[in-house]
């Protein structure tokens, strides 16, 4: 986030008064400390920034993130006149844009966002598509809804060298990061909720992908030490390390009782054994 905001000063450079269009909508996570870090950015260079900006406009994603990144502007003195927005069109007509310069400006921005990102305009809506229809997602509805066969979807996944499955787990954790940090929800609903089929399915996947579990990412994220259980979790902190143990814990109890027996039976035949 330091080197992002330090992006921003090129609207501190000599230029012509200008409006100002900032697109947040591909934001998947509201991290405290990254938005803190902007925040502080920003209120010393307020008034440097109105000498040159007119007028901002926001592009806000949908759901808790979009509220928070909407938010933003409260914090600041207001400069300069500055609103946020889901709805591009409506955010270049706020800033006085024509539809003849609006379309081929968000056809630009996009093709800059797929640059940086390294990700196509297929695999965007894909993303979109799967988020929306979690937590039961399958290939034939996200074809359908994609307009087109499930077989072309899949061609045209394996052109651009992934498959469903493995962008559908990319969505599932993205989700799971949003939950993790916006809600105090349980791990168990988490995994619910983004279409996994057990706890121990959601720690394995998400172990896999971020490299680390769902519990020690979220108290990572939280400023939270590792061994500080968190709050609503009932003691519960690392419930998907608990319930990998408990496979091992019947396999142990299992080889136990089996040596109990062994033991017994053995007595018995020493027993009858005549001497």
């Amino acid at each position: 986030m330091r080197r992002l905001v330090q992006v921003l000063d090129v609207e501190l450079a000599p230029a012509k008064p200008h409006a100002s269009l900032v697109d947040a909508r591909r934001l998947e996570a509201a991290d405290p400390s990254a938005f803190a870090v902007l925040v502080k950015y920003m209120q010393p260079r307020e008034k440097d920034f109105s000498t040159s900006v007119l007028k901002q406009a926001l592009l806000r994603p949908e759901g808790v993130v979009g509220a928070v990144v909407g938010g933003f502007y409260t914090l600041l003195s207001g400069a300069y006149p500055s609103r946020a927005f889901s709805d591009p069109a409506q955010a270049l007509e706020w800033l006085g844009q024509p539809d003849t310069v609006a379309g081929p400006l968000l056809s630009k921005l996009n093709d800059l966002v797929a640059e940086a990102t390294g990700q196509s305009p297929l695999l965007r809506e894909l993303h979109q598509v799967m988020k929306g229809k979690l937590p039961e997602v399958n290939l034939s509805d996200v074809a359908r809804e994609m307009g087109m066969s499930e077989r072309t979807l899949q061609r045209r996944l394996k052109e651009a060298g992934t498959s469903f499955q493995a962008e559908l787990n990319a969505v599932q954790v993205r989700m799971a990061q949003s939950l993790l940090m916006e809600t105090d929800m349980k791990l168990t609903a988490v995994a619910v909720e983004v279409g996994c089929a057990s706890l121990q399915h959601f720690s394995s996947l998400f172990r896999k992908m971020m490299g680390e579990s769902p519990s020690a990412w979220r108290d990572r994220q939280l400023g939270k030490t590792p061994l500080e259980p968190e709050a609503g979790e009932n003691g519960h902190a690392r419930a998907e390390e608990e319930d990998a143990a408990v496979p091992a814990r019947a396999a142990a109890s299992r080889v136990e009782a089996s040596s109990q027996d062994g033991a017994a039976a053995a007595a018995v035949t020493d027993t009858d054994t005549p001497r």
